[in-house]
């Protein structure tokens, strides 16, 4: 029999993992109907559009527009829409990926409807419940019926939490999946010379995460710190809209603007920032995405967070987290202008296989 099966995806990091397993059920055309829903959480063209075409993803089958909201009325309009989504199609299984506002709508959509419910990149825990990510990662988890789990970490957390140890799978790093499918055609990107930078030779930054950029003081010491390193060595930062709208909101766009050597663009597709960070002396973000892709690319990564929900980017990868110290900072920056990076050693299952493994386990519930 054919199972129906929708991906739910409403953010960047959704689009990454959900293009790999779309791929691999339409593999199994006469087993899986792969259907799409986008929420609409990130609806624009360089947070949306670009990465659909960069992904070869197809137009979603329903599109919620969910928008821009507070936690509370966004996560409201996607449950509201997607319970109309469900009653309609009535699937055998619903997919979320990650910890946005989008996955935690919809995963409570599943339960109160008695869909079946599979979390992709669960177990992933920051420990700071003042992340809203944290409180979507462990709410999605204790509703879903099959959890995905990326590095053994993960694992242990779910047990922890009283998770059945036969829900739980060990399938790997999605990303990692789209990452190989799509890193020679990065590869062909003409963003190093649309931007004047060559190989080696400059670091990039992302910002976007509320704790960094929503407070005036944390965001000027940002904007003070990004001037120290533009002062070393070039330093490109594709600007996130929320950050955009707070850098002015608080004054600091000009002062970032004057920073020396500092390249103020706008959000690069998937492709042009997969290969921005390829050739990157090193990369300071406080994304998660970032930590797994830079691990993978063996690309320094300072993550600018006191925790991190992937230990073992830290573990087994080139990620380092650091305090908002200019200090602490720029001594890492100088460690990676000599050469003193950390190196990326294996990590299990992060192969490119794991779409494959989480269609297999799917395919036997």
């Amino acid at each position: 029999m054919t199972k129906t099966i929708i991906s739910v995806v409403g953010a960047r990091p959704n689009f990454l993992k959900a293009a790999p397993l779309h791929r691999e059920f339409l593999k199994n055309p006469s087993r899986i109907q792969s259907l799409i829903v986008h929420t609409g959480q990130h609806y624009d063209e360089a947070m949306s559009d670009v990465f659909f075409r960069d992904l070869e993803l197809p137009k979603a089958d329903f599109h919620l527009e969910a928008g821009s909201a507070s936690h509370a009325v966004q996560t409201a309009r996607v449950m509201m829409r997607f319970e109309e989504v469900v009653e309609s199609a009535r699937p055998d299984w619903v997919v979320v990926f990650g910890d946005v506002n989008s996955t935690l709508a919809c995963a409570l959509v599943c339960a109160k409807e008695h869909i079946p419910l599979a979390h992709v990149e669960a177990g992933l825990r920051s420990f700071d419940r003042q992340m809203p990510e944290e409180i979507n990662r462990l709410l999605t988890d204790q509703v879903s019926d099959l959890l995905f789990v990326t590095e053994a970490a993960g694992v242990e957390n779910l047990l922890r939490e009283g998770i059945a140890q036969g829900r739980i799978h060990l399938s790997g790093n999605i990303m990692i999946d789209a990452l190989m499918q799509h890193e020679a055609k990065a590869d062909r990107s003409s963003v190093l010379s649309d931007l004047c930078v060559q190989p080696q030779t400059y670091f990039v930054m992302t910002l976007h995460r509320a704790g960094n950029v929503d407070s005036p003081d944390i965001l000027r010491g940002l904007v003070r710190l990004i001037g120290g390193i533009g002062a070393r060595r070039p330093l490109v930062f594709p600007v996130h809209p929320r950050t955009s709208r707070k850098l002015e909101e608080f004054g600091l766009l000009g002062e970032l603007r004057s920073a020396p050597r500092v390249k103020l663009i706008e959000p690069l597709g998937y492709l042009d920032f997969l290969c921005l960070t390829k050739h990157a002396s090193g990369v300071l973000s406080d994304s998660g995405g970032v930590q797994a892709e830079t691990t993978y690319l063996n690309v320094p990564c300072l993550t600018l967070r006191q925790e991190t929900e992937q230990p073992v980017t830290v573990e087994r990868g080139t990620n380092t987290l650091a305090r908002l110290d200019p200090e602490e900072v720029l001594r890492w920056v100088e460690a990676i202008c000599e050469g003193k990076g950390k190196k990326t050693q294996p990590i299990p299952y992060w192969d490119g296989r794991t779409a494959e493994r989480i269609t297999e386990v799917l395919l036997k519930h």
